[in-house]
């Protein structure tokens, strides 16, 4: 071997050695290695994570937060009421794959039915058989209009469809309080996204299944502590950096580094969309075009506990028809239900964004007037309040994807679609027929199991 091919070698074996050293390395801190690391201890990860373990499969779960969970988050904080704080109901019991779950872990349910509802006018009286009628017939003239926009041509937002329906209606106040009652109240609640930003064409291009909806009565926390048990999970372990351009994959946290033959990247969809993860090499153009087009609804939650009730109490919804639009449109009641003096109030998109900025005084003293006008002066003041802020949250940013404008749901299997058989995706933003939903969540994580043990 001539001396110029010697000094070429050794080069390059140095190179090898010390020019891809990583953070870990010169921070003195070894390599964690593991045949599989899932990134998020959320329903996804938790789902793929058990049924991974169950084939044999050794698996660390990595978890930025100090709990697990994600977006399923049972307070704890009034010890005799578990109250859900993320996903609430199992949307559906029927052919359910959480109501297997729920069966499994013997959890106690209690049912909520939509039909069991009251809903006021904007001076907080009862609706009159009149109102009623006048609200059934726009809500048809909604629902026709909506049906003729997904057969249109060109897609538009659900606002635009609505403004375009509203001026061939009589102009008058009541009538624009109706319309967004209805947007609000039946849309934007259900979609989380703005009815601004919502597709005509796909914002309800999402499955459901059949039967009533029901809530734990110990919150969602026995889902994740049964899926969780036996798991290796790791918590406080922000990832800065996936490195997939070879095997095997090198993970570098906020902690350390982490090396697996298989990564599953279970990430909310806002935290991909904000760029808090860097990706080496950047994923391919599929996947950022579908990240740039989908988008994080929000849907907040505000807790209220009275010293009794003071509402009707064989009623579980309460709906009131706001003078602005989207405020306090939907309450539920945990009277019935539970036999708790607990209202849980409802923000959804543009509203529930704005909300955020508020302080806990501010959103709960808004409350109360809303609460005040349906049942009175004389009400008394909440004993203590639980106020969720999805949009402020720097790992989820949002409560639950949506479809706006512009995209398709063809653009969820963009995102899930695996890359080689290094790098995995679930989540519920990645499943095209049932996302937005804790069993999208959850079927994802299946889903990408069987992707990698394939």
């Amino acid at each position: 071997m001539d001396r110029r091919t010697l000094i070429s070698l050794f080069a390059a074996v140095l190179a090898g050695r010390f020019g891809t050293r990583s953070l870990a390395a010169e921070a003195g801190r070894d390599v964690v290695k593991r045949p599989v690391i899932i990134i998020g201890a959320g329903l996804a990860g938790l789902a793929a994570g058990r049924e991974l373990q169950e084939q044999g499969q050794d698996v660390l779960i990595l978890e930025a937060r100090d709990r697990v969970g994600g977006r399923l988050w049972t307070s704890q904080k009034w010890k005799d009421v578990p109250l859900d704080l993320g996903a609430t109901w199992i949307h559906g019991v029927t052919e359910n794959p959480l109501t297997e779950l729920a069966e499994e872990a013997e959890a106690q349910r209690i049912e909520t039915s939509y039909d069991r509802n009251i809903v006021y006018d904007s001076n907080g009286q009862e609706q009159t058989k009149e109102l009623e009628e006048r609200l059934e017939q726009l809500r048809s003239k909604v629902r026709q209009a909506l049906k003729s926009a997904q057969n249109a041509d060109q897609d538009a937002s659900i606002r635009d469809v609505i403004d375009t329906l509203q001026r061939q209606l009589p102009v008058n106040e009541i009538t624009r309080q109706l319309l967004n009652f209805v947007i609000s109240g039946e849309i934007e609640q259900e979609y989380a996204g703005s009815a601004r930003r919502l597709s005509s064409h796909w914002y309800d291009s999402a499955k459901s299944f059949g039967g009533e909806d029901v809530l734990f009565a110990k919150g969602f926390q026995v889902i994740v502590d049964l899926l969780s048990e036996g798991l290796t999970i790791r918590t406080g372990q922000v990832v800065k950096q996936i490195d997939w351009s070879s095997s095997p994959v090198r993970i570098i946290t906020n902690q350390g580094e982490y090396a697996a033959d298989q990564v599953l990247v279970t990430l909310p969809l806002g935290v991909l969309k904000a760029g808090s993860v860097e990706f080496k090499p950047q994923l391919p153009h599929k996947k950022t075009s579908a990240l740039s087009h989908l988008e994080m609804g929000i849907l907040n939650k505000c807790y209220l506990r009275f010293s009794k009730v003071f509402w009707p109490d064989d009623i579980d919804w309460l709906e009131y028809i706001p003078s602005k639009h989207g405020a306090w449109t939907e309450w539920v009641s945990f009277a019935r239900a539970a036999n708790q003096p607990i209202l849980l109030g409802f923000n959804a998109a543009d509203r529930g964004r704005e909300i955020e900025a508020w302080t806990d005084r501010e959103i709960v003293v808004s409350a109360m007037q809303t609460l005040r006008i349906m049942f009175g002066n004389a009400i008394p003041e909440p004993v203590d309040f639980q106020i969720t802020r999805w949009a402020s949250d720097p790992f989820a940013f949002g409560s639950y994807s949506f479809n706006p404008v512009g995209s398709h749901p063809r653009m969820r299997c963009h995102l899930a679609q695996p890359l080689g058989e290094r790098l995995y995706f679930a989540g519920e933003a990645t499943e095209q027929e049932y996302f937005g939903t804790a069993h999208g969540a959850y079927m994802s994580g299946v889903r990408a199991a069987e992707e990698m043990m394939s």
